[in-house]
């Protein structure tokens, strides 16, 4: 009973991984879609120019009049005070000119008069005021010159973000073709172990007939199992190249993949026909990004040279102010006192001398422009130096591959006739055995063409901008 628990369990759960699996029939364009779809790295990119957008507009706002609100309110719990001078001189000073006396009989007189001083605040003990102020840039040099390079520098990521696609492109083909060429490869040595199997049962029978020895069926079936050994490794090496596929389009690993594009050898000797006298250098997205990356500069001397400008903007600024104290209350009035006031400017500030600073950012800013330059002719002569190794190697791989193709041919020609004639009793095992070798080894040789073809042309491909 256990045992059939166990079993039960077992299946679900295996249905349930078999059913977790998803299988996706590829060509090469659909799996260089997934890809771009789905790597991180290209998203990360995109994000990028995302924000860089926004960043955009956060720029664009500060051309915009910015506006603030303000408040404050403030209760003295101890009111700030002054000596106020008190003196009665004045009340002297009609007595003496009175002529009125003291009770002694002596005339009045201002020397009696004193002085003194008393604690006395002039503030309210509430306090509130509130108010708006609103500003607007005029000119600034460092803005406007931003305006004019945020589309650069939005440029400058979107080419970034095509650099990163061409090289991903360039990834998921030599992955594509490595599976597709191996699993060509795999059906040939498995026609291979199928002829081998028919060799071995024929011996066998011409064994039994007194016709064949017992070792040449030994040398044949150690034939077969180095057959078998290779199968299990280049079957495993698909395993592994499939399993970089997936990562590389970004497919879940345990995910099944069939590729559905065809080999066609043909097709490939067509670029060598072509003879591209007009190339474009900004066909090359690295040319385009390089490109993006001088404009920036130059916008960035520009900047340094507007150092030497003034900034002007102007500013308004209107504020409503209370204050309260009961003690000058008028009678049955409001404690309350409120007034306005307006505040209308202009801000201009004009660099005079700042210790050669600016003169020194603007020759820094001309020689990392004369950097991009040498840059771009760096990169020019290391196109076209990729153009003609891209050219001489595809070249080379396509004759060593029709080479390879025909002594694949030749070597099958010579195991069918080693093999009639062994059948006829005029041959050995020996010279079937190394024929089958030889069929073998020049079978893989034409595969090993064969990937070197579709990787030159790749490279070929690449170095055009044609990816």
């Amino acid at each position: 009973m256990r045992t059939r628990i166990f079993l039960t369990t077992l299946a679900i759960a295996w249905w349930g991984f078999v059913s977790a699996q998803a299988v996706h029939d590829l060509s090469l364009s659909q799996a260089v879609d997934l890809a771009l779809q789905n790597a991180e790295d290209l998203k990360n990119l995109r994000l990028d120019v995302a924000i860089q957008e926004l960043n955009n507009k956060e720029i664009s706002g500060l051309t915009y009049p910015q506006i603030s609100a303000s408040g404050q309110g403030s209760y003295y719990t101890n009111l700030p005070q002054i000596q106020f001078p008190s003196s009665n001189f004045p009340i002297y000073q009609v007595l003496q000119d009175l002529g009125v006396k003291d009770g002694n009989g002596n005339p009045v007189s201002t020397s009696d008069a004193t002085t003194t001083s008393q604690a006395i605040s002039f503030v309210a003990p509430l306090n509130v005021q509130f108010g708006i102020t609103a500003s607007q840039i005029l000119f600034e040099a460092d803005i406007f010159i931003a305006l004019k390079a945020k589309e650069t520098v939005l440029q400058y990521n979107k080419d970034n973000l095509k650099v990163s696609e061409e090289n991903v492109k360039e990834a998921v083909q030599k992955a594509y073709y490595s599976v597709l060429i191996a699993e060509e490869q795999k059906r040939v040595l498995d026609e291979t172990a199928l002829r081998l199997d028919q060799l071995i049962a024929e011996m066998n029978q011409m064994y039994k007939s007194g016709f064949a020895e017992k070792l040449d069926i030994d040398k044949l079936t150690v034939s077969k199992n180095n057959t078998n050994a290779a199968i299990n490794q280049l079957v495993n090496s698909i395993n592994i190249s499939k399993a970089l596929l997936k990562n590389t389009i970004g497919l879940p690993i345990n995910d099944e993949i069939n590729l559905t594009e065809k080999l066609d050898p043909e097709s490939l000797k067509a670029m060598l026909i072509e003879r591209p006298d007009n190339f474009n250098y900004a066909n090359r997205s690295e040319i385009a990004l390089l490109n993006t990356a001088r404009k920036l500069q130059e916008i960035d001397l520009k900047r340094q040279q507007s150092g030497k400008l003034p900034s002007v903007s102007a500013f308004y600024q209107l504020q409503r102010a209370g204050q309260r104290n009961p003690d000058f209350a008028p009678p049955g009035g409001s404690p309350w006192f409120w007034y306005t006031t307006g505040l209308l400017g202009l801000n201009v500030n004009q660099p005079i001398f700042n210790g050669f600073q600016t003169k020194n950012k603007i020759d820094q800013a001309k020689l990392k422009l004369i950097k991009v330059d040498n840059s771009l002719s760096q990169l020019k002569r290391a196109i076209d130096m990729e153009q003609n190794i891209a050219r001489n190697s595809l070249s080379n791989a396509l004759l060593n591959l029709e080479v390879q193709q025909s002594n694949a041919g030749l070597a099958r020609e010579v195991f069918e006739t080693t093999k009639k004639k062994y059948e006829a009793g005029v041959g050995s095992s020996l010279e079937l055995i190394q024929a089958d070798t030889e069929l073998q080894r020049a079978q893989g040789a034409y595969f090993q063409a064969l990937y070197d073809c579709y990787i030159a042309r790749i490279a070929m491909n690449k170095s055009l901008g044609k990816l």
